[in-house]
């Protein structure tokens, strides 16, 4: 007990130690986390007409990230599998930071759920016992089930490493190991799970279709490792801590070949809507073209699509995609362009038409801005303590140290060796 305290007290005394840019930065996201709680408490006072949701329109902005981001949370396996599955030295150094990215992604979700519930207070009604999760007849206690225990997997795993790490231990692998493969089976399940949660909607065709689970998983291993080689360069361009090359270019290379599925998939659905062009094809032909004047999608799919394929045919050249100084914008460019794609190109036109035929317009409110940023801002710090701390931890500036207790000079037994 006495090493495990040790280890909570250390990292976070490493997670929250840096320079002054360090701090500007928690500091700048902490504006945005204090304009979320002030959101949060208004849509909680006043219920979700401060939203631009409506009659027509009742899956938004906030469902719109959490789809997006827990594609990111999924993505962690693409440095998980080549670590373990295929025994990859180096990115098996780096294979913990993977994890901190996914314990920060899944956080998000979760946020970005409550946030759309509108009630969280109402969320005991699917504690068992108390409540009902009537799984597994619910989509939704599959959701609550695989996201949770994704997280709670990513906690364990990632933390025992650290743990370990940190006391100097051999770690137990008939404990750790199924664990890691247990994670990573899980990974794609919670993006499967998310994606049936909404293509077993026969009234909504946008949505119903059987390529709807795969187009998910695949545009998750664009847009998660993008996140992730970003995260790399800024952990090799702030810290000690060593990341090679040839990790890098492995991820850039699962973006490059994920994101030319992603788009021939697109095509795809583009050929199969509009060809027959039927009354199915309504929601892609508003997003594409707009209906009578109701055009506020349509920069929005054009830009993606700009940004996906621009980065693609980039990121087919080897010297370019090899490059470490260009790499970083064309990680950017398919963040976003996926990040568009998956929320205001899927979410949005998957609702507009209507089952009857009714087009309405859906603009996100000043509240749902400020609630999407904070949640942002609570991830990107999350993620930055996370990094911190783990970092601290394998570069062994934090290390357990046994020490003879002498009340005299020491109160704190177990205290860390800084380096």
């Amino acid at each position: 007990m006495k090493r495990f305290s040790s280890f909570v007290f250390d990292f976070i005394r490493a997670a929250f130690s840096g320079g002054p840019l360090f701090w500007a930065w928690l500091l700048f996201l902490s504006f945005f986390i204090a304009a979320y709680g002030y959101g949060q408490y208004v849509q909680l006072v006043n219920g979700m007409i401060v939203t631009g949701l409506n009659d027509q329109i009742s899956w938004g902005f906030y469902l719109a990230n959490f789809v997006f981001m827990v594609g990111v949370a999924a993505a962690a396996v693409t440095v998980v599998f080549p670590a373990y599955i295929y025994k990859h030295h180096d990115m098996h150094k780096i294979v913990v930071l993977g994890e901190m990215v996914a314990i920060a992604a899944v956080i998000m979700c979760l946020l970005f759920v409550v946030a759309h519930m509108g009630r969280p207070d109402r969320a005991w009604h699917l504690v068992p016992g108390i409540g009902i999760l009537n799984w597994p007849n619910s989509m939704l206690a599959w959701d609550v089930i695989v996201l949770n225990g994704y997280l709670l997997l990513n906690i364990l795993g990632g933390f025992y490493f650290l743990y370990k790490k940190y006391t100097g231990e051999p770690i137990n692998k008939w404990f750790y190991l199924p664990i890691v493969y247990i994670a990573i089976v899980w990974a794609v399940s919670i993006h499967t799970v998310t994606a049936v949660l909404i293509n077993t909607m026969p009234a909504r065709p946008m949505w119903f279709h059987s390529i709807m689970p795969i187009k998910f998983i695949i545009t998750a291993f664009a847009a998660g490792p993008s996140l992730i080689i970003i995260v790399f360069l800024l952990v090799r361009r702030f810290t000690p801590f060593k990341i090679a090359d040839n990790a890098i270019h492995l991820l850039s290379q699962i973006v490059t070949w994920c994101l030319g599925i992603a788009l021939f998939f697109m095509l795809s659905e583009v050929v199969t809507e509009l060809y027959p062009s039927t009354e199915h094809a309504g929601g892609l032909k508003y997003l594409m073209f707009g209906h009578h004047g109701l055009n506020a999608l349509v920069p929005f799919y054009w830009t993606s699509l700009g940004l996906m394929v621009g980065a693609f045919i980039l990121l087919l050249i080897p010297r370019v995609r090899k490059n470490l100084k260009i790499l970083p914008f064309l990680c950017i460019a398919v963040f976003l362009g996926i990040w568009i794609e998956k929320g205001m190109g899927l979410m949005l036109p998957g609702v507009i038409p209507t089952p009857v035929g009714e087009y309405a317009e859906y603009t996100p409110s000043n509240i749902e801005y400020m609630i999407v940023a904070g949640i942002w801002a609570f991830g990107f710090f999350a993620l930055t303590i996370l990094i911190k701390g783990a970092t601290g931890i394998m570069l062994e500036k934090v290390k357990y140290q046994e020490t003879t207790e002498q009340p005299s000079t020491s109160k704190h037994p177990g205290t860390a060796a800084t380096a």
